[in-house]
């Protein structure tokens, strides 16, 4: 910063000089309170006689005049620290050294010294500010956090939310997750089973229904139906000789209306009686014949029917008796699974035992070899003996 009167940069303030801390409001004003202090002592002194009387010193000044420096540091661009200032105060008296230096310093220097300080001072009052917002915010989202655990079931009541046991408890919720997870995927399975097996179901009773429907069908004919049965060979054979028959009838009657209109028979009269007679029987074959052809069909139809119908029952009944089987497939299934769950168990603390029981036979048998060795060795020496007597007993024979 250069002094705007006297042109030098010797003036300038470094912020390292003026340590000021950003921990509390406390420590801005003991300095400014220090600050005071020093200006005091100087201008008491009369060291600065001129600077004390300069209408830019103000009397409700926050710092005070305090003058780091001389006119000789200025021009060789040093910096006077606290240090060399506290110790001419301490000779402020018997000194002449400072009064001929303070007497050479300028009066912009105090001034700009006096705004250097000001500034650097807002600014440190800026940053202890927005520290302390940062701090208040802090401390807010540490509550917040603070109060959302507290208000957690898993928290007993009366202790606070350590970091360890709000770890443990996200532990555990993610173990748990996992295992939730696992049944979900055997859930999932099942359910995919279930489905296939609904989705036999369905179309077992889609089948059924279609069926159903077909009886119906045949049951209450419609015309598109009566005629698709026309077309059968044998229906359409019959009904082509009942209607060849009844054309022939037809014929035969009107031969006999012409006969009678010619003979002029009356009803009354004898032939008339007789023709009438037969035209009632021939119409009575006529509706027989086709009462029967309709009843045949009918008949047929009804034995169809049932026929079905037994089978759907049949069907029924062998479905149900497949689920029954299939259910008790599965119980069998399970209890398998845990029996050989059991046995696998039992087999495992079998051949624990096993080998327990080989370690001791092995620690018991090493005694038992000795021993045998022992034995053999001396059964050895009985033979060797024997032999030695017999061979001395042939001898002396």
């Amino acid at each position: 910063m250069t002094n705007p009167v006297t042109g030098h940069r010797g003036s300038e303030l470094h912020p390292s000089q003026f340590r000021i801390g950003y921990l509390g409001a406390a420590h801005s004003d003991t300095f400014s309170f220090s600050l005071k202090i020093k200006v005091s002592r100087v201008l008491s002194a009369g060291i600065l006689p001129s600077m004390a009387s300069h209408a830019h010193l103000d009397d409700d000044d926050d710092f005070g005049g305090d003058f780091p420096g001389s006119h000789s540091a200025r021009h060789s661009g040093n910096k006077r620290s606290f240090g060399d200032l506290e110790d001419d105060e301490d000779d402020i008296f018997g000194s002449k050294k400072g009064n001929t230096k303070v007497e050479e310093t300028a009066p912009g220097v105090a001034t700009g010294m006096i705004l250097s300080l000001r500034e650097s001072l807002q600014n440190c009052k800026d940053t202890l500010a927005t520290c302390q917002t940062e701090l208040e915010a802090a401390k807010s989202e540490i509550q917040k956090w603070h109060s959302a655990f507290q208000n957690e079931p898993f928290i007993p009541a009366g202790i606070a939310p350590e970091p360890k046991l709000v770890m443990n408890y996200l532990q555990t919720l993610k173990s748990s997750e996992e295992t939730l997870k696992e049944q979900l995927e055997k859930a999932k399975k099942k359910e995919a089973a279930f489905i296939v097996t609904f989705a036999k179901r369905e179309q077992e009773i889609a089948e059924l229904k279609s069926a159903v429907r077909d009886l119906k069908v045949q049951l209450k004919p419609p015309s598109m139906q009566a005629r698709r049965l026309l077309l059968d060979p044998a229906i359409h054979e019959e009904f082509t000789r009942l209607k060849n028959l009844v054309e022939e009838k037809d014929k035969k009657v009107k031969e006999l209306q012409e006969n009678i209109a010619a003979v002029s028979f009356t009803p009354q009269s004898k032939m008339g009686k007789m023709l009438m007679a037969k035209c009632r029987t021939l119409q009575e074959e006529n509706e027989e014949i086709g009462t029967q052809a309709e009843e045949g069909k009918m008949h047929e139809l009804a034995m169809k029917l049932a026929l079905q119908k037994s089978q759907n029952a049949e069907l029924r009944s062998q479905f149900e008796a497949l689920y029954k089987q299939m259910e008790g497939l599965t119980n069998d299934a399970e209890r398998s699974n845990e029996m050989v769950f059991i046995l696998q168990e039992k087999l495992e603390e079998k051949d624990d035992e096993i080998k327990r029981l080989n370690l001791e036979l092995q620690h018991k048998m090493l005694p038992t070899e000795d021993n045998n060795n022992k034995t053999g060795l001396v059964s050895d020496t009985e033979k060797f003996k024997d032999e030695m007597i017999t061979d001395e007993t042939g001898n002396s024979s």
